[in-house]
């Protein structure tokens, strides 16, 4: 069973905001994952038990065709926008804070 304490600690490094009222929900919902990854990891650590989890939703082919399509000239793009070099956007660099 997961805690309190940490569920508010994924929460802070997962940079979330948690209220009192989301925590025994995700208490509840975090157990069950945990609950569901154990009982996977004795299903495959059985040698006698084969399971297989290729395609379990029946899906076929879920990629889409690569199709090569024309593009605008670099310099079209580039003549509309100051600061465009050597073929480059010129950005600024991200603050953190």
């Amino acid at each position: 069973m997961i805690t309190k304490e940490e569920v508010l600690k994924i929460a802070k490094l997962a940079k979330l905001s948690v209220n009192n009222d989301e925590i025994d929900m995700l208490i509840e919902d975090m157990s069950k994952i945990i609950e569901y990854a154990d009982a996977i990891n004795t299903v495959t650590e059985d040698e006698d038990t084969e399971v297989e989890f290729y395609n379990i939703n029946n899906s076929s082919n879920a990629f889409n065709e690569d199709i090569v399509i024309d593009s605008y000239d670099r310099d079209e793009i580039l003549k509309n926008r100051e600061g465009g070099e050597k073929g480059y956007f010129v950005i600024r660099k991200r603050q953190r804070g």
